[in-house]
């Protein structure tokens, strides 16, 4: 395996000894609450950096940057990189990382600590328009979706999840694993998995291996993601029951479930895991245009 010290385009990358090294220094030990798995294999970060096609001009978001081992190939490729780091430890010493291993451009680097489930629009300046990151596998899913939600500026993203976790973000209706993930995933961006990832580019290694996910965004249906959302929950917390059975508590009745499916051209007696999010959607815009007539809870 390839060591560090390989110079891209004015960044000198961390290979297996700089990772273990800094984290000696530090006295860092990657815990599974924080979902800590450092990448210390350069190729690996120079296929997420070509994957994610960033230009010159983009602002790119880094969730989860670490050590810096992808931070030092990201930055000679856009103008700038918010790194969002939540261990106060890690953030102080990544500034100094790229000082040392990328002098000329160190500049283009702005850290931020904070939790990426939480971090505010108004704390990533300039807005950032692609997100780039090895994402804990603990908070993968929720921080896409946070992050999509709170930042109309990103354009398109690169994420390195979890490969079973790639799967049901990227999966189509009708997949065994499509669900809440992939709807709501699915309302923000179109996601297609382009890369397996082998557990061995980690350290320490994971039990499993990861997968590179491309979510590329477009307009979002009509309607409240809100109510979207919410039906959506609905529909999969029972996915074994067909439709008018598993919205039966959404809906006020099973019969009421059963008559805004029809109205929404949608069988009830199919299960959620055969509904786009355009469906999803549309049941959701009926049942706004159908206020509730019995004493059940209103939609």
């Amino acid at each position: 395996m390839e060591q560090g010290g390989t110079d891209l385009d004015g960044a000198s990358l961390l290979g297996p000894a700089e990772v273990r090294r800094l984290a000696a220094e530090l006295d860092v030990r990657p815990t599974k609450k924080l979902g800590q798995n450092f990448v210390h294999d350069p190729n690996t970060v120079r296929r997420i950096v070509v994957a994610a096609g960033l230009t010159p001009d983009d602002v790119v978001l880094e969730v989860g940057p670490g050590l810096g081992s992808l931070t030092l190939a990201l930055l000679p490729a856009c103008r700038r990189v918010l790194a969002v780091e939540i261990d106060p430890v890690l953030a102080r010493r990544l500034p100094e990382t790229a000082a040392e291993r990328a002098p000329a451009l160190a500049e283009r680097l702005q850290v931020i600590q904070d939790d990426a489930v939480r971090v505010s629009a108004d704390r990533l300046r300039p807005p950032p328009t692609a997100l780039v990151a090895n994402l804990p596998y603990n908070v993968s899913v929720p921080v896409v979706l946070h992050l999509l939600a709170e930042l109309p500026s990103l354009r398109r993203a690169l994420v390195m999840v979890q490969a079973e976790v790639a799967d049901r973000m990227a999966a189509a209706p009708g997949s065994r694993v499509y669900g809440v993930p992939s709807v709501k995933i699915a309302w923000y961006a179109e996601a297609r998995r382009v890369a397996t990832v082998p557990r061995t580019v980690f350290w320490p290694v994971p039990n499993v291996d990861s997968a590179l996910v491309l979510l590329t965004r477009r307009d979002t249906p009509p309607g409240r993601r809100e109510d979207v959302f919410r039906l959506v929950d609905a529909a999969f917390a029972q996915r074994r029951k067909t439709l008018r059975a598993a919205l039966a508590g959404w809906a006020g009745s099973a019969a009421r479930a059963g008559a805004l499916l029809e109205r929404a051209g949608v069988d009830p007696s199919t299960r959620g895991e055969q509904l786009t999010v355009a469906d999803f959607a549309r049941l959701a815009g009926v049942a706004l245009d159908q206020p509730s007539t019995t004493d059940g809870p209103a939609v």
